[in-house]
């Protein structure tokens, strides 16, 4: 179910639909394979929007995917790319067969992720299979409505959920697995994931697959 899924590196993440590569927030890329069909960005931190890395995975044929809040942000890289689109929260687009859905991401009690600045998760869907990359988020309202197969939740804490609230979120949603992200670099230790192993419920299959 996760094979045609990486996560390279903090929340890096690669899925693989048929032919066509999507990356998300790609960031601290050991290579240059600049063969993405889509890029999508969560949100305009330089640990998700990275032109550096933006660079070196997107072609001239790539849609790039920001918030609509990012779009003069994300017109510093258009010459990389071959369109820029925004997104809102709360939305489904189908663009070129794939399909997205929209979640807000932000913090409830802390300041580095503001609801008013219109920033995402993403639902993937691809072959029937709901693929729900949380962003920078905790334990939201709009999150605790996401129905997925498959969830990959930050785990490192400070900004976002630490990895015991990662859990309480995974065992609420119900996915058949969950992929823990955003830890073991900026923020929060390599251990994180083997706590949020611990803590998500027996019933739901926990993939760690950071890659460095």
């Amino acid at each position: 179910m996760t094979k045609d899924i990486e996560v390279i590196t903090h929340s890096c993440i690669k899925i693989l639909e048929g032919d066509r590569r999507i990356y998300i927030d790609p960031f601290q890329m050991r290579r240059e394979p600049q063969n993405a069909s889509f890029v999508l960005i969560t949100h305009d931190h330089h640990d998700h929007f990275s032109p550096e890395d933006i660079e070196k995975v997107a072609c001239k044929t790539t849609k790039l995917i920001v918030p609509e809040t990012m779009l003069e942000k994300a017109k510093t890289v258009e010459s990389l790319v071959g369109e820029i689109i925004t997104v809102k929260p709360g939305e489904e687009y189908t663009f070129d067969g794939l399909k997205l859905e929209t979640v807000a991401a932000y913090n409830i009690e802390k300041p580095f992720h503001p609801k008013e600045a219109g920033w995402v998760g993403y639902i993937v869907i691809i072959a029937g299979q709901r693929i729900y990359i949380a962003g920078d988020t905790d334990e939201t309202a709009e999150a605790l409505n996401v129905l997925c197969d498959i969830a990959l939740v930050p785990v490192g804490g400070t900004y976002t959920m630490d990895a015991r609230e990662a859990a309480r979120l995974v065992n609420k949603l119900k996915p058949k697995v969950a992929i823990p992200t955003h830890y073991g670099s900026i923020v929060g230790s390599k251990k994180a994931a083997e706590v949020f192993r611990d803590c998500v419920d027996l019933s739901i299959k926990v993939e760690v697959k950071m890659m460095y």
